[in-house]
């Protein structure tokens, strides 16, 4: 055989070869992932109660607000829907995550439910280049759903450890708990998932509101102080 046919044979069984592998991996089975989100919790219930001026109805603060890049517990630094179960064990559901890691996903949340609330001149997230009067730092203590409770379906947990603080000065006025939780309606993940968002706009609001009445109670304390 000439080396010319030889060479054509070469590339031949070559081509098949990558042709064979490549058709391998286009024919794959596994199952796409899927992706849920979380809303923030809608603007009546993180909205003050604003009557008409004179009535003595608590007014918009007239501050700005910046929010640090959340802190995680350990487990809870990824997009993983995180779940407990018996015997102190830690998973996820499979097949399944959120949009960005947990870290993310609640600064964009609070971020958002704080800027519904129309309490704040302004509210940046992490990333702002602009300053601001107070930065609320997060940490994420717990997200996850419970299944170490009886019945079939889970309880969500949303709990976050929350520090108000001058931007001046750096002084901490504040520190807080905010947290919500919520029954799934059954053991099927989009219960799960409707569930961690009830979970997450009870521990949002409450947050939005006891960082109002912390600066609130800072600034009548200074003024009683002069």
């Amino acid at each position: 055989m000439s080396r010319a046919r030889l060479a054509a044979c070469g590339v031949g069984v070559l081509c098949a070869a990558l042709t064979g592998g490549c058709g391998g991996v286009l024919r794959s089975t596994a199952r796409p992932e899927q992706v849920y989100y979380l809303r923030a919790p809608s603007t009546d219930s993180a909205q003050p109660s604003v009557s008409a001026p004179g009535d003595g109805s608590p007014r918009p603060l007239g501050a700005s607000l910046r929010v640090g890049h959340p802190l995680t517990g350990p487990g809870l630094d990824s997009s993983h829907i995180m779940l407990i179960q018996a015997d102190h064990r830690m998973n996820f559901f499979a097949g399944s995550r959120w949009p960005a890691p947990v870290a993310d996903v609640i600064e964009a949340l609070a971020v958002e439910t704080l800027r519904g609330s129309g309490d704040w001149s302004s509210v940046e997230d992490s990333t702002s280049p602009f300053p601001s009067d107070y930065l609320l730092q997060v940490a994420v203590r717990r997200f996850e759903a419970d299944y170490t409770t009886a019945g079939g379906a889970p309880e969500v947990h949303v709990m976050l450890d929350c520090i108000l603080g001058r931007r001046e000065g750096r002084d901490v006025i504040a520190t807080f708990v905010a947290s919500g939780t919520a029954r799934a309606a059954a053991n099927r993940l989009s219960d799960v998932v409707s569930a961690f968002e009830q979970a997450t706009d009870s521990a949002l609001t409450a947050l939005s509101q006891q960082a109002v009445q912390a600066v609130r109670a800072a600034r009548s304390a200074a003024r009683a102080a002069n």
